[in-house]
């Protein structure tokens, strides 16, 4: 890719074929939607990273949403993580407004950019390995142009492994210096990015009480701290 940007990484992520799988599954639930969707023409691609491209923090969740992302085709946009997420973001000073429903919504994003492990919704919610191999590329071009970012917010064990992978401090660090995924957990990396791990704000997760509202702004607050004293 010549010159890379932001912008150009985005084309070449909405134009991917890479994954078989994952493409015919996309334009399929594209193709037959939901039935409080129906109206709606649905996105039923790869789904690019969005953000500041001058962003301090950088948000790395798993993948489109069905019905989300894919739909959308803005991450976390539409489904229910993306209200949590975006609640977060806007009231610790990282998006303009608490929700995100449609591209042309009006939110924008100010010091923060989110990404992905995957770039297309999984049947399942599960990439395969491979599918996580094809796609990490992507994280990896998006890392060497978001030159200012420091701290990192991993949504998940695979978005905080694959956040590692595509950094290479999973190669470089030792097994037992690779920082582990545990809700909460933070760590300071070699190069002096914070790195806070967390659970993801899936239904699965929030309807449960996994993850309360409570544990879920500290983790935001702390990002803004750590950026705040960076300052």
């Amino acid at each position: 890719m010549a010159n890379p940007s932001i912008e150009s990484v985005a084309r070449t992520v909405v134009r991917c074929e890479r994954c078989v799988r994952l493409l015919t599954y996309c334009r399929g639930v594209a193709a037959h939607k939901v039935a409080r969707f129906r109206a709606q023409e649905y996105w039923g691609r790869p789904v690019p990273g969005f953000g500041d491209s001058r962003a301090r923090l950088l948000v790395v969740g798993l993948a489109p949403a069905a019905h989300g992302g894919n739909r959308t085709g803005r991450m976390f946009t539409g489904d229910s993580s993306g209200d949590w997420l975006y609640e977060a973001l806007h009231r610790y000073g990282f998006a303009n407004q608490p929700q995100s429903v449609a591209r042309d919504d009006g939110l924008k994003l100010t010091d923060c950019y989110i990404t992905a492990a995957a770039r297309c919704a999984p049947p399942g919610n599960r990439p395969l390995p491979v599918e996580l191999d094809r796609c990490r590329p992507y994280l990896e071009a998006e890392l060497a142009l978001l030159r200012r970012v420091r701290v990192v917010v991993t949504l998940g064990g695979i978005a905080h492994k694959t956040y590692l992978l595509a950094s290479e401090w999973w190669k470089r660090l030792s097994p037992a210096d690779r920082p582990p995924f545990s809700h909460g957990a933070k760590h300071r990396l070699p190069s002096g990015v914070w790195l806070i791990s967390s659970y993801h704000p899936s239904r699965q997760n929030t309807n449960t009480g996994r993850l309360t509202r409570t544990m879920w702004h500290a983790v935001f607050a702390e990002a803004r701290q750590l950026i705040d004293h960076r300052r």
